[in-house]
Order: structure tokens, then C-alpha cells, then sequence
């Protein structure tokens, strides 16, 4: 990747994971100075009651590309990416979640597969033929039965949208989060429903995930609160036709103003 001219804004999400951010944000670095192109870390600590924060804001003094913000709560994984959108210079936008499952050498793959694809979204599949998985049966069917959820209700042409990596165009998250809802459990099924409702290019990758945990934090709580979230994504794409109303207002609202610059 030393030919890539993109810049890549890695965001990661830190909630309580001071026994492990260290290291893994040092493999991170690791692997994006390997890969030879320009990047920044930006880690947004989700309001964390261990010391995950200090630990970070002392690796900021250390590592020149990594900035560090805070949520004064747990306000979740949604809101923390949004908030870490605003700081990002990158061409290129990685979703990588810190426990490092899937570890940042996947990115290479999943560029070399967007360039080849002219793709404006890459989504790493637990479903893919080729994806190697170490991790819990259960959690493989909650996988495979979420998919049929989401393929029932939205035809998306992805298996998997939860999977904790991703790699966006800068413009398609430019044009999408404004219409964003959803904080926590169903927001990278609705980053990915409106990126596809506005004519973006979304396609599948294979990964490699290893389960680092010793236990997983998927309860029965996480998953009633997706599909519930899940199904309110769905009425506002399909009953209230909410996407539809924003981009229509806020159009009106461009005209206005582009009247009142000329006047």
C-alpha cells in the first residue's frame, strides 16, 4: 500500500477497555506504518469508568497521529463514531472496534477490494464463502438469523451488517449521518440502509475474526434492543418515509439559502 495516495482515518470506539487498548492500539499503529500510507487514529473513549481515558490521552503524547476525544457518558457506539467523524482528514474512513477480533491487516484487502469493485462501502462478512471465524456457534446463529431479518425487510445487498469492520469513502458518511437516528445497537444497519437508499456501492469482504474474549458481550438485552431498532429503521424507511422527508427539507432549506448568499 505504499502506492495508496488516500489518507485512512481509523476510528475506534473504547468503552472500558483499559486491560487491553495499550496493546491494541499499538498494533494498530504497527500495522498501518507497515502498510506505508498516510493514516490518523482517532479514538473516541464512550465514557468509560475504568481507566481506559488516561490511558489514552498518555498514548497521545507518544504516538503523533493518534487524537483522542471523549463522551462525558455511555451515550454508545453510534454517537461515538459521529462524533469522531468530525475530526477525521482522511479520504478513506475505517470502523475497527478495539478488542482487535478483527485485526487492522484486513484493511489491505478490504481497500484492494473497493478499488477493484469501485465500491463506496466495503462490509466485512461473517457469511462470505471465504471468511475464517473462531468464535461461538451461538454467535454464528445469531448471525445467520439476524441476516434473514435484515434481508426479509430491506433487500440489502450485504449479509452482515454488524460486523465491527468497515471501510467508507469519506463522502458516503458525509452524506449519511445527518440522517442518522439510531446511537447504538442497529447503527451500522442504518448507516448502511441509507448509504444503499442513496445509490452508494456496497459490497462484501472476507474476514478473518478470532473471539479474544473470554465471554462475549452479547446478551439477551443487546439483542431485543437491535431488532428492536431494527424494525424502527424499517418503519421510518418504509411507513413514515422519515429519509425522504430530510432529504426534501433539507434541499428547501439549501435553495434558501443559497437565495439569501445571492441577494
Amino acid at each position: 500500500m505504499h502506492r495508496v495516495k488516500e489518507k485512512f482515518s481509523v476510528i475506534i470506539p473504547v468503552y472500558n477497555e483499559a486491560d487491553i487498548i495499550e496493546k491494541n492500539l499499538r498494533e494498530v499503529k504497527a500495522t498501518f506504518d507497515e502498510f506505508g500510507c498516510r493514516y490518523e487514529i482517532i479514538v473516541i473513549d464512550d465514557g468509560s469508568e475504568d481507566a481506559s481515558y488516561q490511558i489514552l490521552k498518555r498514548l497521545e503524547r507518544s504516538i503523533p497521529n493518534l487524537i483522542v476525544k471523549r463522551n462525558s457518558q455511555n451515550f454508545g457506539k453510534g454517537r461515538a463514531l459521529k462524533k469522531a467523524f468530525k475530526y477525521t482528514t482522511g479520504d478513506l474512513i475505517v470502523w475497527l472496534d478495539a478488542d482487535l477480533d478483527l485485526h487492522p491487516f484486513q484493511v489491505k484487502t478490504f481497500y484492494d477490494i473497493m478499488a477493484l469493485d469501485d465500491a463506496d462501502v466495503v462490509v466485512g462478512s461473517k457469511l462470505h464463502p471465504n471468511s475464517k471465524l473462531y468464535y461461538p456457534f451461538y454467535r454464528k446463529l445469531i448471525t445467520l438469523g439476524y441476516y434473514g431479518i435484515i434481508r426479509f425487510l430491506f433487500n440489502l445487498p450485504c449479509h452482515d451488517t454488524q460486523t465491527g469492520l468497515k471501510l467508507f469513502k469519506k463522502k458516503v458518511l458525509a452524506e449519511v449521518f445527518h440522517r442518522i437516528l439510531v446511537k447504538k445497537f442497529a447503527f451500522d444497519l442504518e448507516v448502511l440502509v441509507n448509504a444503499y437508499y442513496l445509490g452508494f456501492r456496497i459490497v462484501e469482504a472476507p474476514i478473518v475474526l478470532e473471539n479474544k474474549r473470554l465471554c462475549y458481550r452479547i446478551g439477551l438485552k443487546s439483542i431485543t434492543s437491535t431488532l428492536w431498532d431494527t424494525l424502527a429503521v424499517w418503519y421510518r424507511m418504509y411507513i413514515l418515509r422519515y429519509y425522504d422527508r430530510i432529504n426534501y427539507y433539507r434541499h428547501k432549506n439549501l435553495r434558501k439559502e443559497f437565495k439569501r448568499v445571492r441577494r
